[in-house]
């Protein structure tokens, strides 16, 4: 936290002292350290009086409010930690149940692909240079690129073989261009005919 100046609260901070308020109780109401309490109050001589000068009350008899007060900032914190808690369990099961939507789709298509070619003959592919709307990926997929004995590899996961697009463009032995950039690996397919 940015370190600011409590002079203007310094009345203030003064009852709560006499009320025998905690310092983390001040800290959390003026939204600064603990530390900070600790130090202003030492730099201005505020300590806790057991007798309250302006009502002449003692508070050793009265109800401890510093327990109340720790006990309130602890609620606090967890409430806050339990809030964080559920909202990040609300997530991941909202990414596992996409997860496993996408899983059902990429079955639902390596279904329906193996039905149609029994039906019907395959049908010719659109000619390249983005004149077609291509089938969209059902979603990133993970690989390492790895430097062995023989030489460079790009191991990719093995649900590839389950995605569409990787089924109709890419599957079998394509050879490839590749581009290196500062962030990305480029990998192009060379050498093939303008038909397909």
């Amino acid at each position: 936290m940015a370190r600011r100046s409590l002079r203007p609260q310094l009345n203030q901070i003064r009852q709560w002292v006499r009320q025998g308020r905690t310092d983390a109780w001040i800290a959390h109401q003026l939204e600064v350290t603990t530390q900070q309490i600790a130090s202003f109050k030492r730099e201005n001589e505020l300590v806790a009086d057991d007798v309250d000068t302006e009502t002449g009350a003692d508070f050793d008899d009265e109800i401890d409010l510093r327990a109340e007060d720790d006990a309130l900032i602890a609620a606090e914190l967890e409430a806050a930690q339990a809030a964080k808690a559920k909202a990040e369990a609300e997530a991941a099961e909202a990414k596992a149940k996409e997860d496993a939507a996408r899983a059902r789709a990429r079955k639902q298509d390596a279904e329906t692909d193996d039905d149609e070619d029994g039906d019907k003959p395959s049908r010719r592919r659109g000619r390249r240079g983005g004149r077609g709307r291509r089938k969209a990926s059902a979603g990133p997929l993970e690989g390492t690129f790895d430097h062995g004995e023989e030489g460079y590899g790009l191991w990719l996961d093995p649900a590839v073989q389950d995605d569409p697009v990787y089924a109709e463009h890419w599957a079998g032995h394509r050879p490839v261009e590749i581009t290196i950039e500062e962030d990305q690996i480029v990998i192009r397919r060379i050498g093939e005919d303008e038909d397909e």
